[in-house]
């Protein structure tokens, strides 16, 4: 019979009985689920909180009174284990019998609060640490802890792990399933069985998995939850490898994630900082994870053949079952290297190095040039090189081949280099993706260096070594025709080097295990047509380790993986001995230009985000940073037909080659643009005035406003944003209301914010534009009975800063109404919502139907080009005219006004009004039903490409979610997507991307946000 069979059964009445008989507690009582004991929450009636533990009728007294003893024995080094409660006669463990007669053995202990890790569905790379470190003080706590009964031929003890799956593998039924933990039964008996005698043993928790581990604590949302409070139930203890809690604890942690590598690496670096790990350990770690899993499954199939009906054996089994395939591609030395590079040792490549390093003298030339003296140059490959076009359409190797020919032959160099660990944008192509997402990593550092050379250009061996294998490798991703020699000595570990885009006859003269002599041609250098289209050039690498893998070896890695690849590929160099000196200074790392910024600018210049980002090209709707990662640009509205159009490009290279200059000479750019612009505008709207900025156009404004009126006093609304100069905060309420400001001066009257979900009067009210507009009317009233007059009336068509709020129907035609009786001039600022960003209108006006007198614009008329327009009637225009000369030195300069043209040409005939609208409408659907499910969610509003997601704690008293907004734009950012925040309160979460923003993009926006929304929310 097996311990299943001796399971107690005891009632939820029995339970409590046994609390009120054995320990004098008054309690409710509630079961818990257990493998093979019974388990039950008890709750006392003072509120405190207790478990009351009935051992399976299999088990032994000592075994329980190890328990108890270890747990008091962690007490003395840790504070987040169950204390054991004795009983009212002072017993720890108390003999009870089932009705059947059956003996078992009562235990009470105290109720940890915490959530189950399992339950927690934001992993951190702080948790996980957490999570690390924790296991770590438990393994060393236990170094000095030792017990006879947990002694034992135990079957969940990893050094069982061979035994039991020769056991039991047989009674899994899946073919698949089973195959593989065949060949993770293999891989262990080689790579790990060997090292095994050498590990430290110790006693162990054993059981570290994600339900006997709970997470709690944290002052803030990036913290909550993410720490570990909390290790439960000691019923697997056993005296084995005192690694076994860092294999167990990583093997449930990798459950359902999707790069388990990454995910073990962090419980690595938290568990070495508190237990640091021997090189035999981090050996063994990776085959002791899979062993634990393939173990887990033979055992689940033995417990469900016994037991078919009990669901919690099984609890377990559908995620390993996805895991062990995705952990089965991994090699065990990859896995180890990866693990060294998380605990800061030394890659076992620095032997190699230091061999390499000792013996620069001794290597035969590589090529047919003296690398040291002669004329070569650096080619800039990375991903902000000027080489590549932002369209990587453009950079196909037949286009790319001209230009770095070209950079050769500019620099008076015979041979080109393409450097090491350099991350470049030519990778960010399908071909070079880690996953399906849009914002995955790519594979984009370059783990070799490039040689550019003409055509069989002869390749020598610059050391002895032997033909270790040759391959034409066709695919364009790959190396071409390529040949790997084995280098291998009592004086130094074996390396190898590797040598790409080779001519096809030069494998033809090869045989494996064939000797090659230092300075003996290897080879020649292939053409494009035999290279998948690539630049002719020789691709030289050095690597320590093959991981399995020959001739198809990666030449590139994700940036996330940069130090584990590169120890396992050091620098060529170290054999091609380039001097330094010919390398031009690297760019700075992100760490290095923070630290430049703080210094040298001021330091209210603010900067996105809780981790900066560094962003060096930008193409459509994405951004990139130097490594190459991907963001989708959520609300940059500024880049409005995308970034680096290239038609807006193309127009400001073509003009600026010829002319740039002031406005004080006639050009058509100006006078073309002016008529393009003005005939998108009611026929009033006909003159024009052009700038540099928003802010400067909304200063001429105010001045035209006060020219025509001969008035200074200004109506504008509630938390809005109109510019960064001193009269421009002075009537930005969002400014000089907030940190730093003064308040508004006497001529500036703010009137609330027309916003119908937070407001006094709501969405449901028909009214609601009238009774808003209402308050301008107050304003003008109270000015009359003053006697001061009125210039006008400012505000965003649809406002911003305010809350990415629309306003509703009737609000600016009555408040224009108001303003022009009273003689005011009304000013729309169209800086964020023009040029057919709310789709259903190109203008955000329009939406209102009203016509303004002056209206703004700035930021999205240049696509980025500092470019700013004021355009406004004939008689307010005349008005201003009054004999002092207005002049803006660059405003309308030729080339800013070409790209002006430029944009509203690509706005037109790419039809983006109308992909606003549509795209927009898409993601409403798909953010609307959030309010539903997520009681933090409010409001979620907006039209086109203009959409705020309103975040607040309480729908009943609206308070605002500004943390929690934050908190989730960052996480949206670490997710590769980037929005911000915005409102009076700041917990309006935008988004106003580039507008070919498209449907894909909007459906991944939406899931990521969920997945935000229901990790950290739900």
């Amino acid at each position: 019979m097996s311990i299943f069979d001796h399971i107690p059964a005891f009632s939820v009445e029995a339970a409590v009985g046994f609390a009120q008989k054995f320990y004098t507690l008054r309690v409710q009582a509630k079961p818990l689920a257990s493998e093979r004991d019974q388990n039950f929450l008890l709750q006392a009636d003072n509120g405190d909180q207790f478990v009351l533990k009935i051992a399976n009728g299999t088990e032994e007294r000592a075994m329980l009174e190890a328990q108890n003893q270890v747990m008091r024995h962690l007490e003395n080094y840790l504070q987040f284990c169950p204390r054991v409660i004795p009983a009212v006669s002072g017993e720890e463990i108390i003999p009870v019998k089932s009705a059947s007669g059956e003996g078992h053995f009562l235990r009470l202990v105290t109720y940890l609060m915490g959530l189950p890790l399992g339950n927690v569905k934001r992993h951190s790379p702080e948790l996980l640490q957490d999570l690390g470190f924790k296991i770590g003080r438990v393994t060393e706590a236990l170094r000095d802890f030792d017990h006879p009964a947990f002694h034992r031929n135990f079957h969940w003890d990893l050094a069982n792990g061979l035994s039991i799956l020769q056991k039991y593998e047989a009674l899994i039924q899946e073919s698949e399933l089973r195959q593989l933990i065949q060949q993770f039964r293999s891989q262990f008996e080689q790579h790990v069985t060997p090292l095994l005698p050498a590990l430290r043993r110790s006693v162990a928790h054993n059981d570290a998995n994600d339900f006997n581990l709970l997470a709690g604590g944290g002052d803030d949302l990036y913290s909550r939850n993410q720490n570990i409070v909390g290790l439960i139930d000691f019923g697997d203890m056993v005296y084995s490898y005192a690694i076994s809690d860092l294999a167990v604890a990583i093997a449930y942690a990798i459950l359902d994630r999707p790069d388990p590598l990454a995910v073990a690496a962090q419980i690595v670096r938290g568990y070495h900082a508190a237990c640091p790990l021997t090189g035999d350990e981090l050996a063994v770690l990776f085959g002791l994870v899979t062993m634990r899993l393939c173990m887990s499954a033979c055992i689940a199939a033995d417990q469900r053949s016994r037991q078919p009906a009990n669901e919690y054996l099984g609890i377990s089994q559908a995620p390993i079952r996805t895991m062990l395939p995705k952990l089965a591609f991994i090699h065990p030395n990859f896995a180890q290297t990866v693990f060294r590079e998380a605990c800061g040792l030394p890659p076992f490549a620095h032997h190699v190095m230091k061999w390499l390093e000792s013996h620069a003298d001794h290597f035969a030339p590589l090529l047919d040039f003296d690398l040291h003296t002669g004329p070569l140059v650096v080619i800039d490959l990375s991903v902000s090189s000027p080489l590549f076009s932002s369209d990587p359409i453009q950079n196909n190797e037949s286009r790319l081949t001209p230009r770095i020919l070209q950079a050769i032959g500019e620099a008076g160099a015979t041979i080109g280099i393409g450097r090491y660990n350099e991350a470049r944008y030519l990778y960010l192509a399908p071909a070079f993706a880690t996953g399906n997402r849009p914002t995955d990593e790519y594979r984009t550092v370059h783990l070799g260096m490039d040689l550019f050379v003409p055509v069989n250009a002869p390749v020598y061996a610059p050391l002895d070594g032997t033909v270790f294998a040759f391959a034409d490798n066709a695919a364009p991703q790959d190396y071409g025709p390529v040949i790997v020699l084995e280098h291998k000595s009592t004086e130094h570990p074996t390396f190898y080097t590797l040598y790409g885009h080779l001519s096809r006859e030069s494998l033809g003269r090869l045989t494996v295990g064939q000797h090659i002599a230092k300075g003996q041609q290897l080879a020649t250098v292939g053409s494009s047509e035999v290279n998948g289209g690539w630049t002719p050039h020789l691709h030289f690498q050095i690597i320590t380790d093959l991981l399995g893998l020959s001739c198809d070896f990666p030449g590139v890695a994700r940036p996330g993986q940069r130090n584990v690849w590169l120890s396992l590929c050091p620098d060529p160099n170290l054999i091609l001995g380039i001097p330094e000196s010919r390398f031009p200074t690297r760019e700075t790392t992100k760490a290095e230009a923070l630290a430049v910024r703080q210094k040298s600018l001021g330091r209210n210049l603010s900067i996105s985000y809780r981790e900066p980002l560094k962003i060096v090209r930008g193409w459509r709707q994405y951004l990139f940073d130097a490594e190459g990662r991907k963001y989708l640009d959520a609300y940059n509205n500024v880049a409005h037909v995308g970034h680096n159009h290239p038609r807006v490009v193309a127009a400001a290279q073509q003009q600026i080659g010829v002319l740039n200059t002031n406005t004080r000479y006639l050009h058509d750019n100006i006078n073309r643009y002016a008529e393009k612009l003005t005939s998108l505008f009611h026929e009033s709207l006909s003159v024009c005035f052009f700038v540099n900025s928003g802010s400067e156009a909304n200063e001429l404004a105010l001045r035209l406003a006060r020219a025509y009126t001969n008035q200074r006093d200004m109506i504008v609304l509630e938390a809005a944003y109109h510019g960064n100069t001193n009269t421009l905060i002075d009537i930005s309420p969002y400014k000089h209301n907030g940190p730093g400001g003064k308040g508004a001066p006497a001529w500036v009257h703010a009137a609330p914010i027309p916003d119908d979900y937070r407001g006094a009067y709501k969405r449901n009210d028909p009214q609601a534009g009238a009774k808003y507009a209402k308050y301008v009317f107050g304003i003008i009233d109270q000015l009359e009975q003053t006697g001061s007059g009125l210039a006008g009336f400012i505000a965003e068509s649809l406002p911003s800063v305010g809350g990415q709020i629309i306003m509703p129907p009737g609000y600016l035609a009555d408040v224009f109404k108001y303003v022009r009786e009273a003689g005011g001039v009304c000013i729309v600022d169209e800086v964020q919502t023009g040029f057919g960003r709310i789709g259903t209108h190109f203008w955000g006006f329009e939406a209102q139907r009203v016509v303004p007198d002056i209206v703004v614009l700035g930021k999205p008329i240049g696509n980025g080009h500092p470019l700013g327009a004021v355009v406004t009637t004939r008689a307010i225009a005349d008005a201003f005219n009054n004999g002092m000369e207005y002049f803006s030195t660059f405003g309308g300069n030729p080339v800013s006004c070409a790209v002006g043209l430029e944009v509203l040409n690509v706005v037109q005939e790419e039809h983006l009004q109308e992909h606003a609208l549509q795209v927009g409408n898409c993601m409403l659907d798909g953010l609307r039903p959030f309010v539903d499910r997520y009681p933090i969610v409010g409001d979620v509003r907006g039209s086109g490409l203009f959409l705020g997601v309103e975040l607040v704690r309480n729908r009943e008293t609206l308070e605002p979610a500004a943390k929690e907004a934050s908190f989730v734009v960052n996480r949206m950012r670490e997710q590769g997507i980037l929005a911000g925040t915005d409102g009076p309160y700041h917990n309006v979460v935008k988004i106003r991307p580039p507008m070919p923003f498209d449907e894909k993009d909007a459906e991944f926006l939406v899931s990521v946000m969920e997945k935000v929304l229901n990790e950290d929310f739900s």
